[in-house]
């Protein structure tokens, strides 16, 4: 009776806490660097979601180990958003399942814009490649958007990848759920009229913006006629984006930019100050072209604001490479060659525009000299010390990659390539007679931002038969560069959206297994694993025995 009893009360109990546990839900991050709680900012993001968000992740299948981790992570941090909010649905997705044809699906991919990965696998001292596609869709309400998951840097090993990934992936996935929940309100000029890039290859830059922002052209034609209307019109921008302009600047257009940023307005340029195109290279009969100084008059302009654009090409050993098709008909390859003129820019990591993002590939840079003045600059990119700086104008050939580089002419040091000015400026006009009358002159600023960035080609995406290829991505060498997503940063950054920005700086360090060690003791943790449940089985047999035998000698 008195055991009956005791088991009604053991039931009664669990029932109670199953009844307790689903009233008073909690749940408690034991890890040391608090990888599985969110932050505020997600937080508030995914609250707001009032219908389901419905995610589809297409890492399922057979990984490597260390994707595996990948896979997992990606898995626990959508329970977390799941406990935050109970409209958040997920599910994982093999792409190969069914016997599918690999290249079939990766083509498909790839033409929706996810870029599929293949990477090196060493299993028993074999290296072979695997192919797969670390992407997640975000939809709500009918609008869909594209979660790249996996973070990769050159040099890095799986390893390092995983890891950076991991640390990524809240950012990814608020960022998406910030994309499809939220409406758009900040409003994008880009400049127009004074030969910047055509829209064909700004293509895959806006299309990422427009996903935040609303986006239209803007020209400064009117401004000969009408310039206080014009500059009327330019106030409803909250941002204005100068992609390469090859055309002068008239004083009456640059009064109109500095009034613009008196009263608050951001602006990013990008800008070329030194006049070429690597496809002169390949359309001139002896491969060269003539790299010369492009006035912009623009240098009062960045100087009154506390920079200068020098006119010397940035030479940097660390660079991206040249790819040029040897051979012809069916024996045509594509080889890289060393080119110097395509810096690696990267970060002092010190800036949540910055964190955790590929290095950056310039095209003919020139280099940017801070001057002091009561503006704040913070370098945000540059060359590696191995620089060199070559003074114009200069024949640029492309015979330079059978020559062999004279090292110790690359001993400039680092030269800044990218830089943020943030602060309350003052005009370019300050003591200077006005080009036409102005009644609503402002001499000091507002507070406000701008990046000046040495080079238009950052901004510029290339074409295929196939349309637009995505922005910083070589097809030649299927590397991903980080112009693209500098970029979007930076634009989140000028227009202060920069609780998503907050998030990149979470660190998150994973323990892995050493794979050189595991292969080289493959047999001995076989057998360890393979003999100790039975020396473990014995071992209790045994002591079972002798205590039931002593136990039947006493009775």
């Amino acid at each position: 009776m008195k055991n009956k009893k005791q088991i009604i009360i053991f039931v009664i109990m669990i029932i109670a806490i199953n009844l307790l546990a689903t009233q008073f839900f909690f749940r408690t991050d034991l890890t040391e660097n608090n990888r599985y709680t969110l932050s505020e900012t997600s937080k508030n993001i995914v609250n707001q979601s009032e219908n389901p968000v419905i995610v589809e992740v297409f890492l399922k299948g057979d990984f490597p180990s260390e994707f595996k981790r990948l896979q997992n992570e990606t898995r626990y941090i959508l329970e977390e958003y799941e406990t935050v909010n109970s409209n958040i649905k997920f599910d994982f997705i093999n792409p190969l399942e069914s016997g599918k044809n690999a290249e079939t699906v990766a083509n498909e991919f790839y033409q929706s814009g996810m870029m599929p990965e293949t990477i090196n696998v060493t299993e028993n001292g074999k290296v072979t490649e695997t192919i797969f596609f670390p992407w997640a869709v975000a939809t709500y309400d009918g609008k869909s958007v594209q979660i790249p998951l996996l973070k990769r840097k050159i040099g890095d090993n799986n390893e390092q990848i995983v890891n950076a990934s991991v640390e990524n992936l809240e950012y990814a996935f608020s960022d998406a759920f910030s994309k499809v929940i939220n409406g758009r309100s900040k409003k994008i000029a880009v400049m127009r009229g004074n030969g910047e890039l055509p829209d064909r290859n700004l293509t895959d830059f806006l299309q990422g913006l427009r996903e935040y922002y609303f986006i239209a052209p803007f020209t400064l034609d009117s401004v000969a006629k009408h310039p206080e209307k014009t500059l009327e019109e330019l106030e409803k921008f909250d941002l204005v984006i100068e992609a390469k302009p090859t055309e002068k600047f008239s004083e009456s257009e640059k009064l109109v930019l500095d009034q613009y940023v008196m009263k608050g307005g951001k602006m990013l340029w990008l800008v070329d100050q030194v006049a070429m195109e690597k496809d002169s290279l390949f359309t001139n009969v002896d491969n060269s072209a003539l790299a010369y100084i492009r006035d912009l008059n623009l240098n009062d302009f960045f100087f009154s604001y506390g920079v200068r654009i020098n006119t010397a090409l940035v030479n940097d050993m660390v660079s991206a490479p040249i790819v040029l098709a040897q051979g012809s008909g069916n024996q045509t390859r594509y080889n890289p060659f060393p080119w110097f003129y395509s810096p690696l820019a990267v970060s002092n990591q010190e800036h949540q525009i910055n964190n955790n993002i590929e290095a950056v590939k310039f095209d003919f840079a020139t280099a940017i000299d801070t001057l002091k003045n009561n503006i704040g600059k913070k370098v945000l990119l540059h060359s590696s010390p191995k620089s060199y700086l070559e003074g114009v104008p200069t024949i640029v050939k492309l015979d330079k990659i059978k020559e062999q580089p004279d090292l110790e002419k690359y001993n400039a040091g680092k030269q800044n390539l990218a830089v943020l000015l943030e602060g309350e400026f003052t005009s370019v006009y300050n003591n200077r007679i006005l080009p036409f009358e102005f009644e609503n002159y402002q001499n000091q600023g507002k507070a406000t931002k701008m990046i000046v960035v040495a080079d238009g080609d950052v901004i510029k995406n290339e074409f295929s038969r196939q349309g637009p290829i995505p922005l910083g991505y070589d097809r030649y060498t299927a590397t991903t560069y980080g112009n693209k997503e500098f970029l979007m940063n930076s634009v989140n950054y000028l227009l202060d959206d920069t609780g998503l920005l907050n998030i990149r700086g979470k660190e998150v360090k994973l323990a892995f297994l050493n794979t050189e060690k595991v292969a080289q003791n493959r047999t001995s943790w076989q057998l360890f694993n393979l003999l100790l449940p039975i020396i473990l089985l014995l071992l209790f047999g045994f002591i079972f025995y002798t205590i039931r035998r002593k136990k039947y000698i006493k009775n």
